[in-house]
């Protein structure tokens, strides 16, 4: 009876909308033509739409060339995203004065946006669906929570993210194009362009460690959809884990306490084939710092399976690499 259950929950993971779909399309023409039209004014979108898909012959390519246009030609504003967040908190137990300035702030969003090329999420998720309805393709904004490594999760209790997800082929698929156009330096932060095609149409089920949707209809989950506490004690995954999974599976929160001399299973399905030495974990004890090859590790099919066992009681962070490329973190706390 377990394997039969197993099986099916198996189906139905691998038949999510994603990237995969598309393995037959060969996007350079696309992003040719987006790259064409490189820092092109936002005065009219219509005749932007037009130019950036007219030539284009599928549904997949026109929206892959709005995607790379807006995540190669519009800039993050971190300062005002930082901004919207401390107002937003200030104002989240006063519904009137949360929005008078959500409306405020929005309007600020677009002349920023149609001035200076420069946004936050809702600007980037705004004039993607406008581009995409342009080009009578059916885009949405889809508004939740996200999470990566510097967000505090204990004071995650107001919406912090926008998104988009696209109809193709009578099938919805996700996308953000916010973390796909690039990264701000950590000191000064300053946008710097760094586009991440990991986050153009990825797996829902990776998606959903570090997305949540305020309507559970967009996780594309269905039954399968985390909740908001699942979401919460997920493992923090990097950008890089979109450029090499394809989703991951084990271990299931970002903390988990363990016995000492308990062996721990890391799974994953990967986005291609990797050699079984460009896999390591980054073990950090707080007063030590070791790389180390995981041991029984397995790659067959795209399925990377390895065990670590904690030897000693205390405090890691432990970190997975793939070559120089931070995937994912945990910790554990071995007793």
């Amino acid at each position: 009876m377990k394997r039969c259950w197993f099986l099916i929950v198996f189906f139905v993971s691998q038949s999510y909308a994603q990237r995969a779909d598309f393995n037959h399309i060969d996007f350079s023409t696309a992003d040719s033509v987006a790259m064409s039209y490189k820092n092109e004014k936002l005065d009219n979108l219509a005749v932007l739409s037009h130019k950036l898909t007219s030539s284009l012959g599928t549904d997949v390519e026109r929206f892959r060339s709005i995607y790379t246009w807006v995540c190669n030609n519009i800039e993050n504003d971190y300062g005002q995203y930082l901004k919207n967040q401390r107002k937003r908190n200030r104002f989240k137990d006063d519904p009137e004065k949360l929005d008078v300035w959500n409306e405020r702030f929005n309007q600020d969003v677009f002349n920023k946006l149609l001035k200076n090329n420069r946004t936050v999420c809702t600007g980037y998720a705004y004039l993607l669906k406008e581009l995409a309805n342009l080009s009578n393709l059916d885009c949405e904004i889809v508004h939740g929570f996200s999470r990566t490594s510097t967000t505090n999760i204990e004071k995650l209790d107001i919406p912090n993210h926008s998104w988009n997800a696209i109809k193709l082929n009578g099938k919805w698929y996700l996308c953000d194009p916010t973390w796909s156009s690039g990264i701000q330096n950590p000191e000064t932060f300053a946008f710097i362009f760094d586009y991440n095609d990991g986050y153009f149409l990825p797996n829902p089920e990776l998606f959903a460690i570090n997305h949540y949707p305020i309507d559970p209809k967009w996780s594309l989950l269905d039954e399968m959809a985390p909740t908001f506490n699942d979401f919460l004690e997920a493992p923090i995954i990097y950008g890089n884990a979109y450029k090499n999974l394809e989703t991951h599976k084990a271990p299931k929160m970002f903390h988990n306490v363990i016995k000492k001399h308990e062996t721990v299973t890391f799974t994953y399905q990967l986005q291609k084939q990797v050699a079984e030495k460009s896999v390591s974990l980054l073990i950090d004890s707080g007063s030590s710092n070791r790389k180390i090859k995981p041991k029984n590790i397995t790659i067959t099919d795209r399925n990377l399976t390895m065990e670590h066992q904690f030897n000693n009681t205390g405090f890691f962070d432990v970190h997975l690499k793939i070559g120089e490329d931070y995937i994912s973190t945990y910790t554990f706390e071995v007793e």
